[in-house]
């Protein structure tokens, strides 16, 4: 007696794909959406809205060349001491041109009084 292979069965039959294996393929590959929306009254453009949707798993997105959570304040904590290292160095340097005998050592609030 011999057994008949199985093929994988296409999305459509015996009640459709799995939906971790749906979600693992879009990840994988990536999905972009894009449109605009444009509202226009006797030829003024009043508004334009530009849509740009990409799901795509972290390692796919890198492979895009996609990566601004790393260095946006807001999603990166990395990002984020980076940033206040910096507005803290420009603050140091206005104050050393408003007041050059002002000098603050790293981790002082203020001069002491002599």
């Amino acid at each position: 007696m011999t057994t008949a292979s199985r093929l994988p069965e296409p999305y459509g039959s015996n009640g459709g794909a799995n939906l971790a294996d749906i979600l693992e393929r879009v990840l994988d590959k990536g999905v972009v959406i894009a449109g605009d929306i444009r509202i226009n009254l006797l030829d003024i453009e009043l508004l334009t809205v530009k849509l740009r949707l990409i799901v795509a798993s972290v390692d796919k997105a890198r492979e895009m060349g996609i990566d601004w959570w790393e260095t946006d304040p807001a999603l990166s904590s990395k990002a984020r001491r980076s940033e206040l290292a910096r507005e803290n160095a420009e603050l140091r340097e206005r104050l050393a041109e408003l007041d050059p005998d002002a000098q603050l050592e790293p981790g002082r609030a203020q001069k002491e009084a002599p």
